[in-house]
This record gives structure tokens, sequence and C-alpha cells, in this order.
């Protein structure tokens, strides 16, 4: 072919490519979506948030293609919310518990109100926003939410009633500082990363948080027992949440694919987050430590000691024209049905 045939000929094939209308498939197959997750790359609900990325694209057929930012790379813990409004990512997955104030109705999930395991509180969580739908969420789109089990007592000395635990340092953070405080204790601040070697060389005497990090973070090295409070027992409710701008932009299919997931992956979380805790249980007693139940006494002790918290949030609440008493009373009662399997709340929400 002479050299002016084959010029003929990507003059055609470029005109050809110019005037054909691309279909609406073909369109689809552009959407690239960005998440940011805080939790580092090998957490197990960092795994599981993934894997929601992989079934989407799965189901899609290709048409989603979303990439997963972990370990805060993207934007940080206290920064996703934000980010995920303004467009850094298009999908984020944090705590409400990082920028405490901004959330006052969802907030309420992470009240000491006994969760007994992940499932639960992952239940309860989404089951309370798809009930009161707080305005203070409407700048995105709410795919799912999770929760981790109950925060219990972790020492280097035996706790089975409050006396024992007067005075000694905690590690605590935010809401479990409260807690701490409200049981005698003295609440210490301290990233979870600092708290296995503040533990080993007695800088504190314990820690408040899920049992998991006895695994995750090697802490039942550093420590002997653990009070099973779990009649106290606050969650951290963490969220997984859309830009609004490209969930409208998403067609109705794309969109039907991503709630349906989102409302498998409810489950997914909680599951995983209880398979973490007992592992965290496991290894902690492969170390020869213990587990120490309280009495049925120390139970309403420990239930009354930390109300006065219950009570504030709900006094903030009101002054803010909200109803934090209708907050905690469904909590309350959601936390109860979802721990007996007779009687499973229903989620009413669609996500």
């Amino acid at each position: 072919m002479t050299p002016f045939r084959l010029l003929a000929l990507s003059l055609t094939l470029t005109m050809l490519a110019i005037i054909t209308p691309v279909s609406p498939t073909a369109a689809a197959d552009s959407v690239q979506l960005t998440y940011s997750i805080f939790f580092p790359p090998t957490h197990g609900q960092c795994l599981a948030g993934i894997a929601w990325a992989e079934e989407i694209e799965r189901l899609s057929s290709g048409r989603v293609k979303i990439t997963v930012f972990p370990g805060g790379t993207l934007t940080k813990a206290n920064q996703c919310y934000d980010g995920v409004v303004n467009g850094i990512s298009d999908i984020g997955m944090s705590c409400f518990a990082y920028t405490r104030g901004r959330f006052p109705a969802m907030e309420a999930l992470d009240l000491p109100l006994g969760y007994p395991d992940g499932v639960t509180a992952t239940n309860v969580a989404n089951a309370f926003y798809a009930k009161f739908k707080p305005t203070e969420m409407d700048d995105v789109k709410v795919l799912y939410l999770h929760a981790h089990g109950p925060g219990l007592l972790h020492t280097r000395k035996p706790v089975k009633t409050l006396a024992d635990l007067a005075k000694l340092k905690i590690r605590s953070t935010g809401l479990s500082a409260k807690v701490v405080k409200a049981l005698g204790g003295i609440p210490v601040a301290m990233p979870q990363g600092d708290t296995y070697e503040s533990l080993q060389k007695g800088v504190v005497d314990g820690t408040f948080g899920p049992i998991e990090a006895l695994k995750g973070w090697r802490q039942a090295e550093v420590i002997k027992y653990t009070t099973d409070c779990h009649v106290v027992g606050y969650t951290t409710a963490m969220f997984v949440v859309m830009n609004k701008s490209k969930w409208a932009a998403l067609d109705p299919e794309l969109q039907n694919i991503f709630e349906a997931t989102s409302r498998k992956w409810i489950d997914v979380h909680g599951k995983r987050w209880d398979q973490n805790d007992q592992e965290g249980r496991d290894y902690s007693l492969s170390l020869e430590n213990q587990i120490i139940p309280l009495s049925d006494e120390q139970n309403q002790q420990w239930k009354a000691n930390v109300r006065p918290i219950i009570d504030a949030y709900i006094a903030e609440t009101t002054a803010k024209n909200l109803d934090g008493a209708a907050y905690v009373d469904m909590l309350t009662q959601a936390i109860e049905k979802n721990t007996n399997p007779s009687q499973k709340i229903e989620n009413e929400s669609g996500i």
C-alpha cells in the first residue's frame, strides 16, 4: 500500500472514531472510583472493604473499578468524611468518633450501653441510622455502617471490683476515657501504637478496648487479665459513605449493585469483628492470661457508674433540639433484641 493510501486510511479511521457515538454501556465502563480507608492494609476491616470493592467490580462486569487507598494514605482518619464530601475521595471508611461534635446524633451509638459483640453492634448501628436518618449525614450517600465488639478492660493486675480499678492508670481515648473516669480509674490519652510499650514499662496499668487488640496489637503479651465488663461495653461506630455527586452519576443498575452489596456487607463486617475478637481472646488465653467475669452485684454497680455519661449525652442533645432520650431508648431495646436470636430487629434502611 502506498504512503498516500496509508494516510487516507488513517484519516478515514480517525473520522469514524470521531463520528461514531459511544454507547451508554461503553461510557459506563469508564467509571473509576477511589476509596479511602483508615485501617492498615492487613487489618480485617480493611480486607473486608477491599472485598466489597472487588464484589462490586465483579457484579458490574468491570463497569465500576474502585481503587482502595488503605492506611489513611489518601485522607487521614479524621479527614475522611470531609474528604468524601469535597471529592478528595469518592468513597470513605472511618469512625464518627474521630470528629467528635460533628455527628451528635450518631455519637449515641458509642455510648456504654452493653454491646455484647460486633454483629450486634453493627446491626444496631444500621438500624439506628435507618430509623432516625440524622440530617448531619445528608451531605453524603450512606452505603452502610459497622461497629466493633464491646470495649473491655485489660490490665496488668486483676480487676474484679470497682475498688480494684480505683486509681489505676488506664489508656483510653474519647468516650472510653469518660468510662474509665466514671469507673474510678485515671484515663491516660494514648494512641494504640504507643500502648504496648507503655504497658510493658508500667506507664499505664491497663487499657480499654475491644479484645481483638490483644492479638492485633500484641497487647496480650504485656497484660495478664481481661475484665469481662461487656455490661458497660461501648462500641466505636464506623461509616462507609460515598460522594453524593458520584452516586447520582451512577445509572440505576449500578446503584442497585452498590446497595445490594452494601446490605450484604453489613453482616460481613459484623462477623469479621467477632472473628477478630475471638482470635484476640484465644491468643490471650494461649499466653495463660485470665478473663475475669464480673459478679451480678458488680455488673449493676458498673452500670450505675456509667449511667451519668448516658444522661449527660441526653441532656446535651436535647439542648441541640435532638431527641437523645429516643436515641438511647431505641439503642437499648435494639441491643436487647439483637442479643436474643429469636427477636432480631428489622433493618428498615434498605442500606
